[in-house]
């Protein structure tokens, strides 16, 4: 879609609901204000509204659009007809030039249906990642699939998900390789901690008293290991807890399908600090500072590695089989045998724990967004 002058700038809409989307969003943002060839236009739908809150104060954006979608109790059914709805009316009343969706979120799905029902040309960020599996991770892996099919333009974070596009017949003149954003964020954010170390403040706080420890970073929230895998996963983080040389520093999700199982299971441990959720800067202070992540998010899998962190994922199957294949990741499910064996494995073995921290990250070089922009200005 064209704009009524050759040399106005492009309306980008950039629709984002999450903390991961703002995270990995906010260094493109940072980039189409200062770039004279764009307009930003910013909405945000609220999915995560304190966690989202954090990263867009610290990131100093101000959204165009608030759309504060969530209600308690909501249904996925709900929240996407609340999305889809208010997505739409706001992009009716801004008429872009492309919408910009990130990842797999239902915000993200969402925002390109919308875009789709308007005809608006959509900008897929982390197009093409797959774990093969339409319930592993749920509803995400579904949600990326139905971007997948309407985006115009692919911004693929490595060849391994460049490739999976192609395999679905996707236009090879759509798809690009340009790394992915959230190593431009973490170089934003580490320099930031680095001018004003006040950013990182509660994490220190929270692993003082643990000092001479080898810290082991943990999060877990995803749907698929609600219930059993839960518990399964807190067994296991007692039992590496038990080693007098190692903490765990965990800060605990929201959800009460993680809250209480974690809180019954890990609170009061010597070797185990539960915390409320950190906001970016105290996160990525959090992999700084760790030994290994444990985890079962898609976005550690990818910064860590930035770091020289090795990562072992509880899941069984991953949509970044890039990590794995290079090296710095590793499948542990969620059996608490296999997860203790292969934490011991990287704590006790130098050359184990050498092997997944030097490998090289396939995930990218801080400049994806760049890329990203140069790409939609060429359309």
């Amino acid at each position: 879609m064209a704009r009524a002058q050759d040399t106005a700038p492009q309306k980008i809409a950039i629709v984002f609901g999450t903390r991961p989307e703002a995270i990995k969003l906010f260094p493109l943002i940072h980039l189409l204000k200062g770039d004279p060839r764009f307009e930003p236009v910013v909405i945000v739908t609220g999915q995560h509204r304190g966690m989202l809150d954090q990263v867009l104060d610290i990131a100093r954006i101000v959204p165009d659009h608030d759309l504060a979608v969530m209600q308690p109790g909501q249904t996925l059914d709900a929240l996407t007809a609340r999305l889809l709805t208010g997505i739409g009316e706001t992009l009716d009343t801004e008429t872009p030039d492309w919408v910009v969706v990130q990842g797999d979120t239902a915000s993200a799905m969402c925002g390109a249906l919308a875009a789709f029902y308007r005809k608006v040309p959509i900008a897929h960020v982390e197009a093409g990642l797959r774990s093969g599996d339409i319930h592993h991770p749920w509803p995400e892996e579904v949600n990326r699939k139905i971007i997948g099919t309407m985006a115009a333009l692919h911004c693929a974070p490595t060849r391994t998900s460049a490739e999976a596009l192609l395999r679905e017949n996707v236009d090879p003149g759509q798809v690009h390789v340009t790394g992915n954003t959230v190593v431009d964020a973490l170089h934003w954010v580490l320099a930031a901690i680095g001018e004003k170390p006040a950013l990182a403040a509660d994490l220190h706080a929270a692993a003082a008293p643990f000092t001479g420890k080898r810290i082991i970073g943990v999060t877990s929230h995803r749907r698929e290991n609600f219930g059993e895998g839960m518990r399964a996963i807190a067994g296991a983080i007692r039992r590496i807890a038990a080693r007098q040389d190692t903490a765990v520093l965990f800060p605990v999700h929201l959800n009460p399908n993680v809250r209480e199982i974690m809180q019954a299971e890990l609170a009061g441990l010597d070797n185990v600090a539960l915390l409320e959720p950190l906001d970016y800067p105290n996160f990525a202070a959090l992999m700084q500072a760790s030994t290994l992540m444990l985890t079962d998010s898609g976005g550690v899998q990818e910064e860590a590695p930035a770091l020289g962190k090795p990562v072992l994922v509880m899941r069984e199957t991953t949509e970044r089989p890039e990590g794995v294949e290079a090296g710095t990741a590793k499948l542990v499910g969620t059996d608490p045998d296999a997860i203790v064996r292969e934490v011991g494995r990287l704590l006790d073995d130098e050359a184990a724990y050498a092997a997944m921290a030097q490998a090289h990250n396939p995930f990218g070089d801080g400049k994806s967004s760049q890329r990203i922009a140069d790409l939609m200005a060429k359309r």
